[in-house]
């Protein structure tokens, strides 16, 4: 059945370029202004192309640089892992306001004409930056990443609890409203058909590997606690489901404390470590984790530690967004490399 897909996808990017054909949704003409768009659940109105964008969060920014449009940016913020390497030279001329959440006056300090946002906390209800009325009653549009609130309970205090499973089709959605939004749409469908073909080819390299691995996502962990692990409905259970793998935390969190007895337990066959740019717990860093993984009593016995069958993956590629494709493709080019996939 996957070799079939593999085929029928492969025939379908072999039309596009030979004839032009545009895929799904590239016969839409030119954006008609004002135009107005359903973000969440709220309605956003645009009385032209956005000129003068802040985008709060990595995942946010990193599509509007695959767009093209650093030149309609006028700051970033909120990173936890390096730019994507293919954009660090418009990522350098672009003013990162904080590493972290901007407060409002330095966001407003760019004269923003829209503001995009990788999370829902960030500009909704709970306001780390601002509310999204904030912004609104100044005359700024406000984007909120479907993927942190489509199928997602944010009624919580943590990173809230899936109601239904994330799919990439969230991404994809976020790129095409964007491309919308600046009048660019066949830059959106041709990156969409690009990361469509991208996960093919990952899935394709350890299909045979399919249900027989089994996995753990580590986050961070704070202080002396329990470690963040991915759930069963976030973008790390997208990558494993995309690539044949069986997580073995079964939460519906988006990051639930399970504590290592309770994984050793479950005992997967690789544990994929998340590397963090930020300081934010003692566990962030990827050699913390590593030297953690070796010398803790529990977690030192595990086969998967054993075996050397604990894998890097940039952290920003665990959370809901365009990395999360370079998510499916590092874990399965590990996975072939380690022999697991014969």
């Amino acid at each position: 059945m996957l070799i079939h897909t593999v085929m029928r996808f492969s025939a379908l990017l072999s039309a596009v370029a030979l004839f032009g054909l545009p895929s799904s949704g590239a016969f839409a003409g030119p954006t008609r202004y004002p135009l107005t768009l359903d973000n969440c659940g709220h309605a956003i109105t645009f009385k032209q192309a956005p000129s003068r964008t802040v985008a709060i969060g990595q995942g946010s920014a990193e599509i509007l640089y695959m767009l093209g449009l650093s030149d309609r940016m006028v700051g970033t913020a909120r990173w936890i892992a390096p730019v994507l390497a293919e954009y660090e030279a418009v990522d350098a001329k672009i003013e990162r306001l904080s590493k972290d959440n901007p407060s409002f006056e330095k966001v407003l300090s760019k004269k923003p004409d829209f503001i995009t946002a990788q999370f829902l906390w960030q500009v909704g209800p709970k306001g780390e930056v601002a509310k999204r009325e904030q912004f609104e009653e100044l005359g700024i549009p406000v984007y909120i990443s479907p993927s942190d609130c489509t199928g997602k309970n944010n009624a919580g205090v943590s990173d809230g609890s899936r109601v239904a499973a994330f799919s990439l089709d969230l991404i994809y959605r976020e790129i095409r409203d964007l491309a919308r939004i600046y009048d660019v749409q066949g830059r959106g469908e041709a990156a969409v058909t690009s990361l469509e073909a991208r996960v093919v080819a990952a899935r394709t390299k350890i299909a045979a590997a399919s249900g027989q691995v089994s996995a753990v996502f580590w986050f961070s962990s704070p202080k002396d606690g329990d470690p963040y692990v991915a759930g069963r409905k976030g973008a790390p259970a997208y990558i494993m489901s995309v690539l044949g793998l069986r997580n073995v935390i079964e939460a519906d969190d988006e990051w639930p404390n399970v504590g290592w007895e309770t994984i050793a337990k479950a005992d997967p066959t690789i544990i994929v470590a998340g590397k963090l740019d930020r300081q934010r717990f003692p566990l962030d860093a990827i050699e913390a984790k590593r030297r953690f993984l070796a010398t803790d009593p529990v977690t030192s016995l595990m086969p998967a530690v054993r075996n050397g069958h604990v894998f890097e993956l940039d952290a920003q590629a665990m959370n809901p967004t365009l990395r999360t494709i370079q998510g499916i493709e590092v874990v399965a080019e590990a996975i072939a490399s380690a022999g697991l996939a014969r």
